[in-house]
């Protein structure tokens, strides 16, 4: 392997963990050593890494000696647990879960957003939730030319989301429901196959589950308005991979459609995907395994001459969670001259 850092992958075996390996892999990440950590259940686990083969080792004491750099995706519990550890050990944690994110002393990142403040970690930076990095791709090129007032997102989540347990479990429920069968459902309460639901999250003395908050503070919290007006619906779909969200976004004054196209046919990670002509505009099944986030059907709300709606599809696995990472990682290096160091 190159000349580089040493990072450990936490949660290797899980979805994210293998779309992060796929993606230190093909963006050429300075990896100098790479160690793969999980539950003593997955331990001893074999995976392949730019022609080497990997085995996955048991998280413990000493894990982090002589680590650079942790991808952690084993959820918050984990995190809270061994990510302080690994920060004590030397080593600058990307952290996944939900753990850290509204910790005023972490900085919770989006590269294409609010950069600077990956510098501004000690020892541990939080990748925010996967629906607020796909919607802060959209809003922020908006946001910057004329501040949002007021936002309604509504959610259309993928079993994704919930991993890749999650994502075989409504595969074998379809089947079971062509089959004349009952579908079971673990991972989720409810069947997801030919179905849906609001998002499964722990409710709020007012209604507003978890996964909806998240989209609240995250949202603020990144774009460094906490006053910022934010409601948000979330609701699970039968949808394997990548989550879509139709927003509705409020200005102090009127927004001309043509403009904010513009903006956003040239906003980093974003594509705009219209034909108007054909009724064409993004799906999750084309976001699945890109790195853009999808936008389009743009247009005026015809209720408010100072809002405009937006529909957008991105990859929940990609850029909602491990390609936001290793782009994080990748700013850490351009600091430090890591990268140039390894590609001399």
């Amino acid at each position: 392997m190159a000349n580089g850092l040493n990072v450990a992958v936490l949660g290797a075996t899980g979805a994210v963990g293998a779309e992060l390996l796929a993606l230190l892999e093909q963006r050429a990440f300075p990896v100098k050593t790479l160690k793969l950590l999980a539950s003593s259940r997955s331990a001893g686990t074999q995976i392949p890494f730019m022609g080497e083969t990997l085995t996955v080792e048991a998280l413990g004491e000493g894990a982090f000696d002589g680590v650079d750099l942790v991808l952690a995706s084993a959820g918050g519990s984990i995190s809270k647990e061994w990510l302080p550890k690994a920060a004590a050990a030397g080593a600058v944690s990307i952290d996944n879960s939900s753990a850290f994110r509204m910790d005023p002393t972490v900085p919770l990142v989006v590269p294409e957003v609010n950069p600077e403040a990956t510098y501004q970690h000690q020892g541990i930076i939080a990748n925010p939730n996967c629906t607020t990095i796909l919607m802060s791709l959209a809003l922020w090129p908006l946001h910057q030319v004329r501040p949002i007032q007021r936002l309604v997102v509504s959610t259309y989540q993928s079993a994704s989301g919930a991993g890749a347990r999650a994502m075989e479990e409504v595969k074998r429920q379809a089947q079971a429901i062509l089959n004349g069968e009952e579908p079971v459902a673990e991972a989720f309460p409810y069947p997801l196959a030919f179905n849906l639901f609001p998002h499964n999250s722990e409710l709020n003395e007012l209604g507003y589950c978890q996964e909806e908050m998240k989209m609240v503070n995250e949202t603020r919290k990144i774009f460094g308005s906490p006053d910022l007006r934010i409601s948000a619906t979330c609701v699970r779909v039968p949808v394997l991979r990548a989550h879509s969200e139709a927003l509705n976004i409020e200005f102090g004054s009127p927004f001309p459609v043509a403009e904010a196209k513009q903006l956003l046919s040239q906003a980093p990670g974003v594509k705009v995907v219209e034909d108007w002509s054909r009724n064409y505009f993004p799906m999750p099944i084309e976001a699945s395994g890109q790195d853009d986030v999808l936008v389009g059907r743009i247009r005026q709300d015809l209720s408010n001459p100072n809002a405009l709606e937006l529909w957008l599809c991105g990859d929940q696995i990609r850029k909602g969670a491990a390609l936001n990472a290793v782009q994080i990682a990748e700013l850490l290096t351009v600091k430090t001259g890591v990268a140039a160091t390894a590609t001399a």
